[in-house]
C-alpha cells in the first residue's frame, strides 16, 4: 500500500482533487489531504468541501510516496506555501511519482524541477512552463521520468490510471 499526499488549498478544481483521490482510496492506497495547515476547511471552485488532515511543514517526503497536485486556483495558493513547495522538490528529487493536472504544475515550476522536462498542463501556463525551463506539449497525459503530468478535467482517466501504475 503506497501512501500519497495530495497538496491542496482554496478554490481547487473539483474534479481533479476528487476523481484521483477516490481512485488512490479505491486501489487500497491511502491518500492524505495536505495543506498550509491542519484541520483547516477548503472550498473547491464547485462549492465541495474537504478538511486538510496534515499541515505541509508537519511532513516529510519521507511520509509519502507518490503526491498528486490537482489544479484550479489552489496551485497559485500552493506555491506561496515554501513548505509545500519544498515538499514536491524532495519527492521529485527523490525520484517518486509527481502528478500535476491543469494550472498544478505551477507548483513544479516554483519547486525548480521542470528543467529538461517534457510536461502538458493548462494551455494558459505553456509560456511559464517553457520559461521554467520545460518543453511544453498539447497531450492528454505527458510522462517524463517521474512527473505524470495532464491538462484538463477531461484528461482525468488517462491521469489516474497513470498515477495508479505508478503506485503498483
Amino acid at each position: 500500500m503506497a501512501r500519497v499526499a495530495f497538496i491542496v488549498d482554496d478554490i481547487f478544481e473539483d474534479s481533479e482533487f476528487q476523481v484521483p483521490y477516490d481512485r488512490v482510496g479505491e486501489a487500497g492506497h491511502e491518500a492524505v489531504i495536505v495543506g498550509a495547515s491542519a484541520g483547516k476547511e477548503i472550498t473547491g471552485k464547485n462549492g465541495a468541501k474537504i478538511t486538510v488532515e496534515k499541515g505541509s511543514s508537519e511532513v516529510s517526503a519521507d511520509d509519502f510516496d507518490a503526491v498528486v497536485l490537482p489544479g484550479g486556483y489552489s496551485p497559485d495558493k500552493v506555491r506561496m506555501d515554501a513548505a509545500a513547495v519544498a515538499l514536491v522538490r524532495k519527492l521529485h528529487d527523490d525520484g517518486k511519482p509527481v502528478a500535476a493536472i491543469c494550472h498544478a504544475p505551477w507548483i513544479l515550476a516554483e519547486a525548480d524541477v521542470l528543467r529538461g522536462k517534457t510536461i502538458t498542463s493548462w494551455p494558459s501556463l505553456r509560456t511559464d512552463m517553457v520559461n521554467a525551463g520545460a518543453t511544453w506539449v498539447d497531450e492528454e497525459l505527458h510522462k517524463d521520468g517521474n512527473v505524470i503530468t495532464s491538462r484538463k478535467p477531461d484528461d482525468l482517466p488517462a491521469f489516474c490510471d497513470a498515477v495508479l501504475a505508478e503506485l503498483r
